[in-house]
């Protein structure tokens, strides 16, 4: 199948440049790779938009939220870190 399409100024140059480059033959080819990556890119987000959804539907379904005070989640870290110190020091 053939098809044209239109560049910016500034995607054309980068499709002359890859060609320069010799890593590709063609700007076909560039643009051939450039639809794989974006392919390949589309299907990494929705994996990522699934587990994040999967992630949401396990939170909903793990009961009733639990109040939780970052003043005493900081207190407890200091105070294991302080019991860690005083062991190393043992």
């Amino acid at each position: 199948m053939t098809m044209n399409i239109n560049l910016t100024p500034q995607l054309e140059e980068m499709v002359r440049k890859k060609v320069a480059s010799g890593l590709y033959g063609s700007a076909s080819e560039v643009i051939r790779e450039a639809l794989r990556l974006m392919d390949e890119h589309d299907r990494i987000r929705t994996r990522q938009i699934e587990a994040l959804q999967q992630d949401i539907q396990e939170g909903l379904e793990s009961g009733a939220p639990i109040p939780w005070n970052p003043d005493d989640i900081k207190r407890e870290g200091r105070s294991g870190r302080s019991r860690h110190t005083t062991n190393d020091r043992m």
